[in-house]
Order: structure tokens, then C-alpha cells, then sequence
């Protein structure tokens, strides 16, 4: 869609679900952003901080623009594959797990820093096969059900399933607290759900078809700002 009709999930929230996200004081997921900033202060057993290397206002803007391209690793990476990177690269710690509270944490923590910026995808060579792949994911039937990403989040979105409104699915928001949750929760969740409803195979946690889907939700969604943490439904 052309980026003058890209709308954020925020456009579509009850105004007190929509006030929640806007008060910090009030947003819960700020509550993970805390302790982020705690662990990217800490030095694991004795090994360098995050925040030794990385210093204040460094990171702004560092969430908008992954998944990106890992020249070692030689492959795309997300946000929650970065932080593991350097832990295991730079701190010689173990790799946090996907989903657990301190990965959570650490994201909203970098995902805040990036607050308000627009969504920028690289534009490099390098990720325009895995940036095609999620494109067909997205628009590729799955499931018993015969759904595709695209058949609600493009055909259909403003409308109801059930009770619910239909967004356009935008990642910019993530990690995001979600009420249906209690908790907060990364893109990659989002997507389990998703597919889960459809009656189709989750993608491997981690792997690369979860960073190529992302990859194109993202170039999908820019411009739109980064709203970590998000408040949904």
C-alpha cells in the first residue's frame, strides 16, 4: 500500500486503550523498558555492560532500522538476534531466550530509545532475497483454513473479525504489551498467534523464515513511527 495509507494499529484502539499507550505512567509495558535499562547498565559475571560500549543516545534509531544484514554471521539478523551477537561476541555470555522476560527487556528498552523515529530498512543488496521471501510468505496461503497474511491485513483491514477491528498488521510497536496477554510480547509471538488461527505450522522459532517475514512487514510499514512499547488489545 502507498506509504499515505500505511496506519498505525494505535489509529485503530478504544480511547482508553490508546490513552494507556500515550502515559507512560500508565503503559505497562514501560515496565519491561525499566528493566532493560537495568540489564543494559549490568556487567554479566564481570564482563563488559552493554552500556560500557554503547553510550547514552547511541542506540536511537538502531530499532527502526532491523532486521539487518550480519556480515559474520552472513545472514539477516533481528533485533533479539543482535542482542545475542554481541552477548555471546562481545560479552562471552550465554544467548538470552527468545521470548523470555530479559530478551523482552533488553528489545522494548532499545525499541524506546528508537520512540518516534520513522521505520527505515536498510536498503542493502544483501537483504533483498530474504526481503522477497517474507513478501511471498505474506501473500502465500497456509493452514487448513487457506488464509494468507495479505487476505486480512490487506483485503480487509479496517473492517471486524468478530468484535475485533482488522489492522493493517504493522510491526512498529514491538515488543508490545498486550492485554490479551497480560504481558508484553515480541513480533514473533504476534506471528505464532496468527497462524496458529489460521490452522497453519508456526515458523521456527528464530529462524529464517521468521526474519525474512519481518524484514518485509517492516519495509511494508515504514514510514510509520516507532511506537515500543505498544498497547493492543
Amino acid at each position: 500500500m502507498p506509504p499515505g495509507e500505511r496506519r498505525s494499529g494505535l489509529d485503530a484502539l478504544a480511547p482508553g486503550t490508546r490513552s494507556m499507550q500515550l502515559d507512560d505512567a500508565a503503559n505497562p509495558g514501560m515496565l519491561w523498558v525499566q528493566d532493560g535499562a537495568e540489564l543494559w547498565a549490568a556487567a554479566p559475571a564481570g564482563r563488559p555492560a552493554c552500556a560500557g560500549c554503547h553510550r547514552d543516545g547511541t542506540m536511537r534509531g538502531v530499532a527502526a532500522r532491523y532486521p539487518a544484514f550480519d556480515a559474520a554471521a552472513g545472514r539477516p539478523v533481528d533485533l533479539e538476534d543482535r542482542v545475542n551477537l554481541c552477548r555471546t561476541r562481545h560479552q562471552g555470555a550465554a544467548p538470552l531466550a527468545r521470548e523470555g522476560h530479559d530478551l523482552l527487556a533488553l528489545t522494548a528498552f532499545l525499541g524506546n530509545q528508537s520512540r518516534g523515529l520513522p521505520l527505515a530498512p536498510p536498503a542493502d543488496p544483501r537483504l533483498d532475497a530474504a526481503r522477497a521471501e517474507g513478501r511471498a510468505l505474506f501473500a502465500t496461503p497456509r493452514g487448513q483454513l487457506g488464509f494468507s497474511c495479505a487476505a486480512c491485513h490487506d483485503a480487509h483491514w479496517g473492517r471486524h473479525l468478530g468484535a475485533s477491528p482488522i489492522p493493517q498488521g504493522h510491526p512498529n510497536g514491538y515488543p508490545l504489551y498486550r492485554l490479551e496477554w497480560q504481558g508484553l510480547g515480541s513480533l514473533e509471538r504476534r506471528l505464532r498467534n496468527c497462524l496458529a488461527g489460521m490452522r497453519a505450522e508456526p515458523l521456527p522459532e528464530g529462524g529464517p523464515e521468521t526474519v525474512a517475514l519481518t524484514l518485509y512487514l517492516m519495509q511494508r510499514a515504514a514510514p510509520l513511527p516507532v511506537e515500543t512499547p505498544a498497547v493492543r488489545p
